[in-house]
């Protein structure tokens, strides 16, 4: 019998969901594949706080944000609209001042938030997980749950706020200057900028060039990547080395390879997969292309910007250049946020779950820590300050099974009510203008044109035409694998894949949109990306030569 559900009041129920609304979309971004109960307890619990607090806070006017179901480990979605037009003059009136904290200082605003989530992060890092009371881990993990909630509330009014502007800035060029975000010119627009998860990527790029220095490459280039670290401390250079590279991860290493789930170590605890980074700047060798790139970048844009700004009647130019400074700054925010905000609050749930489990494993609760995966947290605080009095591997087995399952049954795109169909669910994405749904999760539907004669249609989310083997990548682990020149195909990609755009020509994703992780950093590092291809990951194969032309958003496969 189940005691709880994994996401109580928030599972998918067909009678009463499709009253709500007649589609619902699969979150296949995050939660493919699907996640395990405790962490879709977090993200659909707050996620959807996050985003109607965000969307109410800024007084959106189409959009109250979104509402979450929890089904197989997947994450459905669907848009909250609001239904009249009265009510969106209102919200609209309101918006026009919410915007202008973003328009009038998006870094300070951003800084300020970032130092706040930090700060939350580093007093739960206090306790000593290993010697606290059961009460003391218990209130521990309860304050994560509010730091959680919390970010995910900092993440969505931000995220909202700053593409929407987006969104406007595109309607505008779209209007004024006949271009779009599937266009060229508006990427250039949009590139050029630093951010953080660059900043950490040339950090590895700098070891890269330590080690060769302290004539360290053997250590990395020779022998299976799991036993770098052994290798490396097998000398008194290699032993100072990752004494610094440890200071590194203990400051920017709160991460996982997965950015949406908590049942990979992050790279504190396993410095791995951040190794392997700096294996594959070593094999690469020469500078930090990446800056080399954004200096043509930024220099296109300037000149893009001019352009443009040509064509802006004078009178519009007040509110339109603004608009597009804070529309540049969506990609610095999708790639900042990501690394101070979901990786690291994933980070800290993971930190504190197996804290709990490696207690409730010696008291007799659980067999191992990892078991906490499989709970949720009306589960944790039943057993929290006495797991000796309580036996929970019959809710652990149950979940387990289930989980496995999901894993090998993939979630349906879409939930459609009955005589609803995609084309209908599409219209309504659109008519939200809900910039998240559109510019992230969903995207838009590539447009089939037989006369291209190509394998696979997509929408391009950085220009350009590119040539290559092709690598299909199916998770983090696999990562090692990738090779200079080769064109990766992949199902999404995260932060965590940023270092490898320096070795790849293009790139060919199931699922993304324009303010989606591949279509940001393939324009920052001025390489080709086609995305919504759908079957890429189950069409190709690994070593086949493919042509990407982001341009046409198309794919073709050299080698059949």
């Amino acid at each position: 019998m189940k005691v709880y559900d994994v996401v109580p009041g928030l599972e998918f129920d067909p009678e009463r969901d499709f009253e709500l609304s007649p589609a619902w979309f699969l979150d296949g971004t995050h939660s493919v594949p699907p996640w395990t109960p405790m962490f879709g307890w977090f993200w659909v619990s707050f996620c959807r706080h996050g985003m109607q607090w965000g969307a109410e806070k800024l007084s959106l006017p189409t959009v109250k944000g979104w509402d979450w179901r929890f089904m197989n480990g997947g994450g459905y979605l669907t848009l909250l609209l609001v239904k009249s037009e009265e009510e969106k003059q209102r919200r609209e009136k309101r918006f026009r001042e919410a915007i202008l904290p973003f328009i009038k200082d998006y870094d300070g605003l951003w800084k300020g938030f970032v130092e706040e989530i930090l700060g939350r992060y580093e007093a739960l890092k206090q306790l000593d997980l290993d010697t606290a009371t059961n009460i003391d881990l218990l209130a521990n993990f309860e304050e994560t749950i509010n730091t959680c909630r919390r970010m995910w509330e900092i993440h969505m009014y931000m995220m909202y706020g700053t593409y929407t502007a987006y969104i406007l800035f595109e309607n505008m060029c779209r209007e004024l200057a006949g271009i779009d975000d599937t266009t060229p010119m508006f990427h250039q627009l949009v590139s050029g900028f630093d951010n953080k998860v660059f900043q950490v990527d040339k950090r590895l790029w700098e070891f890269s060039k330590r080690a060769r220095e302290d004539e360290l490459e053997s250590a990395f280039l020779e022998g299976e990547v799991d036993s770098i670290k052994a290798r490396l401390e097998r000398t008194d250079k290699g032993r100072d080395f990752m004494k610094d590279f440890g200071g590194f991860m203990n400051e920017d290493g709160w991460r996982m390879q997965r950015m949406s789930e908590i049942n990979l170590p992050t790279w504190v605890e396993d410095p791995t997969p951040a190794l392997v980074n700096v294996k594959q700047f070593l094999q690469k060798g020469g500078e930090f292309n990446l800056e080399a790139e954004r200096a043509k970048i930024t220099e296109a844009r300037l000149e893009a910007e001019k352009r443009v700004l040509e064509k802006v009647p004078r009178e519009q130019r007040a509110w339109f250049e603004p608009l597009m400074r804070l529309a540049q700054k969506s990609g610095v925010f999708s790639e900042e946020h990501d690394h101070y905000l979901d990786l690291y609050t994933h980070a800290m749930i993971r930190r504190i779950v197996l804290g709990m489990g490696r207690r409730w494993a010696l008291e007799g609760a659980i067999d191992d820590p990892e078991d906490m995966f499989y709970l949720q947290p009306d589960e944790v605080r039943r057993a929290g300050i006495n797991p000796d009095q309580f036996n929970m591997r019959y809710i652990v087995e149950r979940r387990r099974a289930e989980w496995e399952e999901w894993c090998k049954n993939p979630n349906p795109p879409a939930l459609l009510k009955e005589g609803f169909d995609l084309d209908q669910a599409m219209a309504v994405l659109v008519k939200s203008n809900d910039p998240i749904a559109s510019k992230v999760v969903v995207g838009s539907m590539p447009q089939v044109r037989p006369e291209l004669k190509a394998d696979l249609y997509g929408t391009c989310g950085s220009p350009g035409v590119a040539e290559g083997p092709a690598r299909v990548i199916m998770n983090e682990d696999e990562l090692s694998l990738i090779k200079e020149g080769d064109i990766l195909v992949a199902a999404s990609t995260s932060p965590s894949w940023t270092p490898i755009f320096s070795m790849i020509k293009g790139v060919i994703v199931d699922r993304g949109a324009s303010l989606s992780h591949a279509a940001i950093v393939g324009r920052e590092y001025g390489i080709p990306v086609v995305m919504n291809v759908f079957e890429g990951t189950t069409k190709i194969r690994s070593g086949q030569k493919v042509k990407v032309d982001a341009n046409m958003g198309t794919v073709y496969i050299l080698d059949k």
